[in-house]
Protein backbone atom coordinates (compact mmCIF):
# COMPACT_ATOMS: atom_id res chain seq x y z
CA UNK A 1 0.00 0.00 0.00
CA UNK A 2 1.44 3.36 -1.00
CA UNK A 3 1.37 6.32 1.31
CA UNK A 4 -0.38 9.37 -0.06
CA UNK A 5 1.45 12.66 0.31
CA UNK A 6 -0.60 15.73 1.30
CA UNK A 7 0.42 18.60 -0.97
CA UNK A 8 -2.41 20.93 0.06
CA UNK A 9 -0.04 23.34 1.77
CA UNK A 10 2.49 23.39 -1.07
CA UNK A 11 2.54 26.83 -2.77
CA UNK A 12 1.95 26.31 -6.48
CA UNK A 13 -0.38 28.90 -8.04
CA UNK A 14 0.69 32.38 -9.11
CA UNK A 15 -1.75 35.19 -8.34
CA UNK A 16 -3.32 35.32 -11.81
CA UNK A 17 -4.07 31.58 -11.76
CA UNK A 18 -5.35 31.71 -8.18
CA UNK A 19 -7.62 34.66 -9.00
CA UNK A 20 -9.01 32.86 -12.04
CA UNK A 21 -9.65 29.71 -10.01
CA UNK A 22 -11.53 31.79 -7.44
CA UNK A 23 -13.45 33.84 -10.00
CA UNK A 24 -12.01 37.14 -8.81
CA UNK A 25 -9.32 39.65 -9.74
CA UNK A 26 -5.66 39.68 -8.65
CA UNK A 27 -6.12 43.07 -6.97
CA UNK A 28 -8.69 41.46 -4.65
CA UNK A 29 -6.13 38.89 -3.54
CA UNK A 30 -3.53 41.63 -3.05
CA UNK A 31 -6.04 43.52 -0.90
CA UNK A 32 -6.73 40.45 1.25
CA UNK A 33 -2.99 40.10 1.75
CA UNK A 34 -2.61 43.79 2.64
CA UNK A 35 -5.32 43.59 5.33
CA UNK A 36 -3.87 40.35 6.74
CA UNK A 37 -6.50 37.81 5.69
CA UNK A 38 -3.98 35.71 3.74
CA UNK A 39 -0.21 35.51 3.59
CA UNK A 40 0.85 33.72 0.40
CA UNK A 41 4.30 32.26 0.05
CA UNK A 42 6.83 34.07 -2.12
CA UNK A 43 9.05 32.65 -4.84
CA UNK A 44 12.72 33.57 -5.15
CA UNK A 45 11.59 36.18 -7.67
CA UNK A 46 9.12 37.53 -5.07
CA UNK A 47 6.01 36.25 -6.90
CA UNK A 48 3.01 35.42 -4.71
CA UNK A 49 2.36 31.68 -4.63
CA UNK A 50 -0.90 30.25 -3.29
CA UNK A 51 -1.46 26.71 -2.02
CA UNK A 52 -4.65 24.66 -2.13
CA UNK A 53 -5.11 25.51 1.57
CA UNK A 54 -4.82 29.22 0.73
CA UNK A 55 -7.47 28.84 -1.96
CA UNK A 56 -9.79 27.03 0.45
CA UNK A 57 -9.39 29.86 2.96
CA UNK A 58 -10.05 32.46 0.28
CA UNK A 59 -13.16 30.59 -0.88
CA UNK A 60 -14.40 30.65 2.71
CA UNK A 61 -13.71 34.39 2.98
CA UNK A 62 -15.51 35.07 -0.29
CA UNK A 63 -18.51 32.95 0.77
CA UNK A 64 -18.77 34.81 4.05
CA UNK A 65 -18.55 38.19 2.34
CA UNK A 66 -20.45 37.74 -0.91
CA UNK A 67 -22.99 35.05 -0.07
CA UNK A 68 -23.64 35.77 3.61
CA UNK A 69 -23.04 39.52 3.69
CA UNK A 70 -20.37 39.49 6.42
CA UNK A 71 -18.07 42.52 6.33
CA UNK A 72 -14.28 42.18 6.40
CA UNK A 73 -14.04 42.87 10.15
CA UNK A 74 -16.59 40.13 10.75
CA UNK A 75 -14.66 37.74 8.53
CA UNK A 76 -11.52 38.38 10.57
CA UNK A 77 -13.39 37.64 13.81
CA UNK A 78 -14.91 34.44 12.37
CA UNK A 79 -11.53 33.21 11.12
CA UNK A 80 -9.83 33.98 14.44
CA UNK A 81 -12.59 32.23 16.41
CA UNK A 82 -12.49 29.23 14.08
CA UNK A 83 -8.74 28.91 14.66
CA UNK A 84 -9.25 29.13 18.43
CA UNK A 85 -11.81 26.32 18.24
CA UNK A 86 -9.38 24.12 16.31
CA UNK A 87 -6.63 24.86 18.85
CA UNK A 88 -8.93 24.03 21.78
CA UNK A 89 -10.07 20.80 20.11
CA UNK A 90 -6.45 19.75 19.60
CA UNK A 91 -5.64 20.53 23.24
CA UNK A 92 -8.67 18.53 24.38
CA UNK A 93 -7.61 15.55 22.25
CA UNK A 94 -4.11 15.68 23.75
CA UNK A 95 -5.59 15.87 27.25
CA UNK A 96 -7.86 12.86 26.58
CA UNK A 97 -4.96 10.79 25.23
CA UNK A 98 -2.64 11.54 28.16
Amino acid sequence: MTKRIDNSSCPRYVISVAAEMLGTQPYTLRYYERVGIIKPARSQGNLRLYSDNDLALLRRVMTLMYDLGVNLAGVEVILRMSQQIVTLQNELNIYRQG
